[in-house]
This record gives C-alpha cells, sequence and structure tokens, in this order.
C-alpha cells in the first residue's frame, strides 16, 4: 500500500465520481488515498479513458530517489522531463504572448 494523490481539471462529472468510490476528495478535483499497485493501476486506466478534454496527474510515494513517482494525460502546461534519471516538470509558457 502507497500514498497516492491523484489531481483533475476539467474533467467529466462521472471521472470524478468513480475516483470518489476509491478515493477521498479533499478538495474540488484532489483526491488522496492509501492504495496498492493493482488499485492505482485501475484507477490510472479510468482516468485515462473517462478524462476526455480535461487532465489528471497522479503521484504516489515509492522507493525512489525523490520518494515518489508520477504521470500525467491531457494537455497542460507542466509536463513531466526524465533528467539523469530523475523526473522532473518543465512548465510550458503561454501561447500567444
Amino acid at each position: 500500500m502507497a500514498m497516492l494523490v491523484v489531481v483533475t481539471e476539467n474533467v467529466p462529472a462521472r471521472l470524478r465520481g468513480r475516483l470518489a468510490v476509491w478515493l477521498l476528495e479533499v478538495r474540488a478535483g484532489v483526491y488522496i488515498g492509501d492504495t496498492s499497485a493493482r488499485v492505482r493501476e485501475m484507477i490510472w486506466q479510468q482516468a485515462e479513458f473517462f478524462a476526455e478534454q480535461g487532465n489528471v496527474v497522479m503521484a504516489w510515494a515509492t522507493n525512489s530517489e525523490s520518494g515518489f513517482e508520477f504521470q500525467t494525460c491531457g494537455a497542460n502546461r507542466r509536463m513531466p522531463v526524465d533528467l539523469d534519471g530523475l523526473r522532473l516538470v518543465s512548465f510550458f509558457p503561454q501561447e500567444n504572448q
């Protein structure tokens, strides 16, 4: 079991409802819980399938250098990058500036 955090933006209500079955919604679009890897993978499949035009980021505790891992889906200005084995976030500027 590992701590899991899921943050959603502009996703359909049906995805939010599915996430609320497995996780606690502590703020609008922010879910936390303590799940197994199998449940985490199932939640991610649901998130990718039902996100539509929204975006989702999922982070969980691991035994890595940073102590956590994360993945994203959907369009967002923040995109994960790998820098010598360390996962970081690249922030793209807004278009039309």
